[in-house]
């Protein structure tokens, strides 16, 4: 006699569903109008009609093991043709930020983000906290206008109202914990997808292909209208982050590079290197694509009423404030050195910046960060599910 399936339903996840933005689901009545109009959904696994149903039910275990919500990039041509206003492209942005949530590791730091209509300010002004605190018992000199110092220099520098061995104390700590927390929950999710659909073949001849399109944001080019107002801010914005992470990197090897672990470079400069050097230029034009990038995702959500652009919650505006703030000030704080302003008010515009990178930091494992682990990971076993179904 063929066994009967239990279907464990979560009332407490509903209910966190619900103030998470997904209150919409209660609306469907599964005409499966937005399965059909989807250009990304694959033949076999159609979404976002069955993730809005086991939303309703209440099915964590389901969506938390799915790759349907990743493969989705919220076009948001569902939700302009939903005839219940279900907003499916809303619905399936809440389920990833629960998803994200629900595998967090530590998992009381994701319930933290993802509650962040009512943590921000703890998440905000914890790590300037942290900074203060640290400035306070090492000592705060604030630097004085350094005459010495030729026009493409700067007034003064930084490294003497925050040494570098602090700077370098903090992120490197912070950089390890998001590795092992990133590497965590990304096991965890491709663990989950392995059970819920056989894979046949190798992670990393998927992972490639998978990662070229998150580099290239291929996918966004099968949407129908809503390409020009996602696609550009986050591709100008991911590559901008990338571009500044590099640009901190070689800073560092320039820092040191007369100790043996880059000596044997033979690098002619010394750090701070001059604003015409190749570093700086990498730097700066990383900065203006996270200008651009910025602005664009900015004034997309200022519309309101549009079905393309879908719903801001507090989740969305917390991650792309942080942005902002830390595109605002970093640029500023480079400014500052040029400009004549008081040093101390200059220093406390870095002082922010630390500050807001530091909460860009802690929680890039729980923020839209997070997407790009999981998405690869659902797009590669997308790629490994295909001969098996």
């Amino acid at each position: 006699m063929a066994s009967i399936p239990v279907i464990q339903t979560s009332s407490e996840f509903r209910e966190t569903f619900i103030d998470r933005g997904g209150e919409n689901a209660a609306r469907c009545y599964q005409c499966a109008t937005c399965s059909s109009v989807c250009e990304l959904a694959p033949a076999n696994a159609p979404f976002p009609r069955r993730q809005v149903l086991w939303a309703q039910w209440g099915l964590e275990d389901r969506l938390i093991s799915d790759a349907g919500p990743w493969l989705c990039h919220q076009c948001n041509d569902c939700s302009v043709r939903c005839p219940r206003e279900v907003n499916p492209g809303d619905i399936m942005a809440s389920i990833r930020a629960m998803v994200v949530e629900r595998l967090a590791t530590p998992r009381f730091l994701g319930s933290l983000v993802g509650n962040v209509r009512k943590t921000w300010p703890l998440l905000l002004l914890g790590p300037l906290f942290y900074w203060l605190i640290l400035l306070g018992a090492t000592g705060v000199h604030i630097p004085g206008v350094d005459s010495a110092l030729s026009s493409l220099d700067g007034r003064f520098h930084y490294e003497h109202f925050v040494p570098h061995t602090l700077i370098y104390l903090t992120y490197f700590t912070a950089t390890f914990f998001v590795l092992i927390a990133m590497w965590s929950s990304g096991s965890r999710y491709w663990k989950l997808l392995g059970a819920n659909q056989p894979r046949s073949g190798s992670l990393l001849s998927a992972l490639v292909p998978a990662a070229l399109d998150v580099a290239t944001h291929k996918k966004f080019s099968s949407c129908e209208r809503g390409v020009p107002k996602r696609r550009w801010g986050h591709f100008l914005v991911m590559w901008g982050f990338v571009g500044a992470a590099v640009t901190s990197g070689f800073a560092v090897v320039y820092l040191y590079k007369d100790t043996i672990f880059f000596s044997w470079l033979n690098l002619g400069f010394t750090y701070p290197v001059p604003i015409t050097h190749w570093v700086k230029w990498l730097g700066n034009i990383s900065a203006v694509m996270l200008v651009f990038g910025g602005l664009l995702l900015w004034l997309n959500r200022r519309i309101t009423g549009d079905k393309l652009v879908g719903t801001t919650t507090a989740f969305d505006r917390f991650f792309l404030w942080v942005v902002l703030g830390v595109i605002g000030t970093g640029v500023a704080t480079e400014v500052f050195r040029f400009v004549p302003i008081p040093p101390i008010a200059a220093c406390s515009i870095y002082l922010v910046h630390l500050s807001i990178v530091l909460t860009l930091f802690l929680t890039l494992p729980y923020s839209k960060f997070a997407h790009i682990v999981y998405r690869t990971l659902a797009m590669a076993h997308e790629r490994l599910t295909v001969d098996n179904t």
